[in-house]
């Protein structure tokens, strides 16, 4: 074989065990947070004083009076030059009426959740106690190779209780 030849299959080699390697892929460090997010929608927020609530999956329970705080969207303020691509962009947060509050948990999985709200009207008189057994969704936000992230969120409104999207 001439040079050539080893060029060749040099190079071919180089080119096949390459295209065979796995590259590792940066996964971020971050550590999901187990519970329950609770979004007291914004036509009743005004009504809601105080909000218990209490959450079930495989037997095991917690409960606690959530600290309820102003919930807001995020407004996108432009960027400084739209035709560049590492031109310096803003947004702000806006108030959206409603509240938001949070039930931590243990553990969260992907098996059926019972939540339970009850509390308090502005007026003193109770919240009737509202129940949602649904399955928390999960996601790989960050790809398959970063691990799964599992979620459960509720929306409490005048009609009741119902898994946020």
């Amino acid at each position: 074989m001439g040079k050539t030849g080893v060029l060749l299959a040099t190079i071919t080699t180089t080119a096949l065990l390459s295209g065979c390697h796995a590259f590792e892929v940066a996964c971020p460090a971050m550590a999901q947070a187990s519970g329950v997010a609770v979004t007291v929608a914004a036509g009743y927020a005004p009504a809601v004083k105080t909000l218990h609530v209490k959450a079930c999956q495989d037997g095991k329970c917690k409960e606690d009076t959530l600290e309820l705080v102003a919930g807001s969207v995020p407004v996108d303020l432009g960027c400084a030059d739209d035709s560049r691509p590492d031109a310096v962009c803003a947004a702000t947060a806006k108030p959206d009426g409603t509240q938001r509050g949070m039930l931590n948990l243990d553990t969260l999985g992907e098996s059926p959740l019972d939540v339970t709200a009850t509390g308090r009207y502005t007026n003193g008189k109770p919240l009737p106690a509202r129940t949602l057994t649904f399955a928390p969704r999960a996601s790989y936000p960050f790809g398959e190779q970063c691990g799964r992230f599992v979620s459960a969120s509720v929306v409490l409104d005048a009609a009741g209780l119902r898994q946020d999207r």
